[in-house]
């Protein structure tokens, strides 16, 4: 059972499309490997996820459902460490054929690099 710092709430997930739609507007992107972070400030005061895996690079849902429970396991295990951003994961071609460790290498490389970067101001709305 996960610790409560390391659980994944609704607190710490996109929901609306409006949010999503601010992350892919705005948003700066990351390479991962078969995937890409997008990543936007949130001044929200902790890091939130979304998912947005396509159909078209994982055909099959129980490969796109994989590709998600990885992308979250590895957000749920790194949160603590990464600033007040909102992320969004969406997929490569390639993404379903890669192997779990090379998922999770390739988003603990972009979580460290998170990590290290200093966040920028929120400009107010």
């Amino acid at each position: 059972m996960p610790r409560g710092s390391e659980r994944f709430p609704r607190r710490a997930r996109l929901l609306t499309s409006e949010e999503f739609r601010r992350v892919f507007r705005t948003g700066r992107r990351l390479p991962a490997g078969p995937l890409v972070v997008i990543v936007a400030e949130n001044g929200r005061g902790h890091p939130r996820l979304g998912l947005a895996i396509s159909r078209r690079h994982a055909r099959r849902a129980t490969a796109r459902n994989r590709l998600r429970r990885i992308v979250r396991e590895s957000f749920r295990r790194a949160q603590r460490r990464l600033p007040a951003v909102d992320v969004v994961v969406t997929s490569r071609p390639g993404a379903a054929q890669a192997s779990n460790r090379a998922l999770f290498a390739a988003l603990e490389r972009c979580w460290e690099r998170l990590a290290r970067e200093r966040p920028r101001p929120v400009p107010e709305a």
